[in-house]
């Protein structure tokens, strides 16, 4: 295994658990300015509509797939700076 994946795995575990956290209130955030509400809808909420729970579900995906992108792409950019080699 290559030194800079040895580095790269933990770096990315350690970090995961904080890219949660961060893409949760960037998706609270988004929620509020779209949706003008405080919490967005859950799957089981009688009073929602279909329309309203999916969009809140996609917007919540793509919201952590940008944020776990660009966690992961900054720590593989950290990793090179630190070995030399891109994490593969």
């Amino acid at each position: 295994m290559k030194p800079s994946r040895l580095v790269f795995k933990p770096l990315s575990l350690a970090v995961s658990a904080g890219t949660g956290v961060l893409a949760g209130a960037a998706f609270k955030k988004a929620w509020q300015i779209l949706g003008h509400e405080d919490d967005a809808p859950d799957a089981t909420d009688e009073h929602r509509r279909w329309r309203e729970i999916l969009i809140a579900a996609a917007l919540h995906g793509a919201i952590f797939a940008v944020v776990k992108a660009a966690v992961d792409r900054g720590g593989a950019t950290a990793v090179r700076r630190i070995t030399g080699t891109w994490p593969a």
